[in-house]
């Protein structure tokens, strides 16, 4: 059973200061990576929510804590779970880690509401609420072992 999903990310120029570290708010971005990427090993295409169902998973609260920077042309991986989910709600998790030793440099989390295109608060249809509940926990029951 699917409890997370991890996704590669290689760290461009770009994406770095002066010094060859990772700017702090790229971290976000690739959450946001993963958090696309998990939704597509679940079977669902987050566009294709927004437009046929009219489902938007708007960020509520975002939390990341950098253990060690990542530098200029690293590989790295996401690994992004579903930490909790309710009817409205879905609570990611993210490890950033770096291939080729794997340090662990970022953890955090995102907390996301349900949404339609006007912006009012819904509930998650059916098919994708309860592949959330089910990784949650899936993830739940892990994290207890």
């Amino acid at each position: 059973m699917l409890t997370h999903h991890d996704v590669t990310v290689r760290v461009r120029y770009a994406e770095t200061d002066q010094m060859g570290v990772v700017y702090h708010s790229n971290y976000l971005i690739w959450f946001e990576v993963g958090r696309v990427e998990l939704m597509r090993a679940l079977g669902f295409d987050y566009k294709l929510m927004e437009i046929e169902d009219d489902t938007f998973i708007v960020v509520a609260d975002v939390h990341c804590r950098y253990h060690h920077p990542a530098r200029y042309d690293e590989l790295l991986t996401v690994r992004t779970s579903i930490l909790d989910a309710k009817n409205r709600t879905l609570k990611f998790g993210y490890e950033l880690l770096r291939q080729s030793d794997n340090e662990l440099l970022a953890t955090g989390h995102t907390i996301h509401v349900a949404c339609n295109r006007a912006g009012h608060v819904k509930q998650f249809p059916e098919k994708y609420k309860q592949a959330f509940l089910r990784l949650a926990a899936a993830n739940a029951s892990r994290s207890h072992a």
